[in-house]
């Protein structure tokens, strides 16, 4: 029996990107700006729209997918599909399943954007073969997701995975959770341009921002830091190294607790910098690591699969729950 086809959508609060998946490949895929300051209705409509461009180049309606599978960043109620809580997009309580099926007309099934990225790099990307997976992607914020046993971890309550919020330095720099010494506060791209910044009143030097201006850039981004470091501005490699440092501190945490085979690494900072961005990471890590041996057989790898991980998890966890349902 062949693979059913689902649409796979990875909802960001830049950009939507739809695509047809069956099993591990992408047939068609299509991408939009968000344009989330517009509302929840302009992104739905935008978030059709985006669908039905990726159907027509399938020359296909809904009734020939299985389902759509929508991964949506912040928290969500994967039984109800209401994003509880998105703040990049200023959402809270949208019904998201319901508004896209009455938008569609086709089964929805609704998930959080990193759980959704982490399951497709554990079961066609750079976790593929391990039964337990950590996940850590470095962006704006930092997220993360676990795969335990081959199947995400929730949590009673389906908060698990927030490895962005690990305390790393208590009594540290305020997060934008409010609390203080998260370890997003030191190795997100927001922490480090905050801290660039910090650095820059004390009055010391730096490109950065001469970069950001030159490309055009309102914040800090992937590009612009390896501009920076390519340039060999001291605040970004400071910044760079202070983000790995504790970055290592927060993957001997989650290896100590929960022992994984892999840790993958993703987001714009490692799809820009690769291998060289973990390798520090991994030197501090092992430094904390409380059982050392086979230590060395821990994996701390980049994500494999870039922006088709959203679809393509999106359509794992739609064929998994569709298979649970028979």
């Amino acid at each position: 029996m062949s693979e059913p086809v689902i649409i796979g959508v990875d909802l960001g609060a830049t950009n939507i990107e739809a695509a047809a998946v069956r099993g591990g490949d992408i047939l068609a895929s299509k991408k939009k700006k968000t344009r989330a300051r517009e509302g929840v209705d302009v992104v739905i409509e935008r978030i059709g729209t985006t669908v039905r461009k990726v159907m027509d180049k399938m020359d296909a309606d809904a009734a020939d997918f299985e389902a759509l599978c929508i991964g949506a960043p912040g928290a969500v109620d994967i039984e109800s599909g209401v994003v509880q809580s998105a703040p990049n997009l200023n959402w809270t309580n949208v019904a998201l399943g319901d508004l896209l099926e009455e938008e569609l007309g086709m089964p929805i099934l609704v998930d959080n954007d990193v759980n959704v990225g982490v399951l497709g790099e554990h079961v066609y990307g750079a976790g593929k073969g391990a039964l337990d997976m950590v996940g850590i992607f470095v962006g704006t914020g930092i997220g993360g997701g676990l795969v335990l046993n081959g199947t995400p971890h929730y949590g009673w309550r389906g908060v698990a995975g927030e490895v962005g919020h690990v305390v790393v330095k208590p009594n540290g720099r305020q997060c934008g959770c409010g609390r203080y010494g998260c370890v997003e506060a030191y190795a997100s791209k927001t922490a480090m341009e905050a801290i660039i910044r910090e650095e820059m009143e004390k009055g010391r030097s730096t490109q950065v921002f001469d970069i950001m201006e030159e490309k055009g850039k309102a914040k800090l981004t992937s590009s612009v830091i390896e501009a920076s470091l390519e340039a060999g501005d001291l605040l970004m490699e400071e910044a760079i190294q202070n983000a790995q440092y504790y970055l290592g501190l927060l993957t001997a945490n989650l290896v100590n607790v929960l022992d994984p085979e892999v840790v993958v690494f993703g987001g714009g900072v490692v799809e820009r910098l690769g291998q060289d961005f973990i390798d520090p990471i991994g030197q501090t890590a092992r430094q904390h690591y409380l059982q050392r041996e086979g230590a060395e057989k821990i994996r701390l790898v980049p994500a494999a699969l870039g922006d088709d991980a959203g679809p393509v998890g999106a359509a794992v966890i739609a064929r998994r729950r569709l298979q649970s349902a028979i």
